[in-house]
């Protein structure tokens, strides 16, 4: 088996920077394959959220150093693997405690609203593209697309056969959509 790492009391005191360093260094190079590995599967494979655990692991073992001091036959791996699967735990609480995150797709396929201002203007637009209409096709316009009024209600209250309602309906919008090109797709 191999012998434990041992850091210095240089680690709390930040005396030797160094000689830190290099036995972190050494720790990461024995024990970060099996710490990286296990990570990997608790972490649903995930490669960054287990790299970011590994380190998490080491920042503990440079934090405890009087954990890491270990007997000649006895490997520090397992208190290691040990820290390594708490934070797993916990990462994977934290997670479910919080509402989960939305990715990019949702939020391309989401419906953009118009804004207030846009409503506005294009409400605008819309009042002066109805005052170029015939007074025949403006009142039929009004009443069934503003007022919601079925064709035979539209029909009762003009005093014309329903087909013209329908007739009159149908060319005042087309005669829209030319004078409001940009807004074609909505009147559809």
């Amino acid at each position: 088996m191999t012998a434990g790492i041992t850091l210095t009391d240089s680690l709390t005191d930040g005396t030797n920077g160094t000689t830190a360093e290099h036995e972190l260094a050494a720790l990461q190079r024995e024990h970060g394959r099996p710490l990286f590995a296990l990570l990997l599967r608790l972490s649903d494979g995930d490669r960054q959220r287990a790299e970011d655990l590994v380190q998490e692991t080491l920042v503990r073992a440079w934090q405890h150093p009087e954990a890491l001091r270990a007997d000649d036959f006895q490997s520090v791996r397992p208190w290691l693997l040990t820290v390594a699967r708490r934070l797993a735990i916990d990462a994977r609480r934290a997670r479910q405690a919080r509402p989960p995150e939305v990715g990019d797709a949702v939020l391309e396929n989401a419906r953009v609203c118009a804004d207030h201002a846009e409503r506005a203007a294009a409400a605008l637009d819309v009042r002066e593209a109805v005052k170029t209409l015939t007074p025949e096709h403006r009142e039929v316009l009004v009443l069934v697309y503003f007022q919601g009024a079925s064709v035979a209600e539209a029909a009762s209250a003009l005093g014309i056969p329903p087909g013209t309602v329908k007739s009159r309906a149908y060319y005042a919008l087309r005669a829209l959509r030319r004078v409001l090109p940009g807004y074609a797709a909505d009147l559809r």
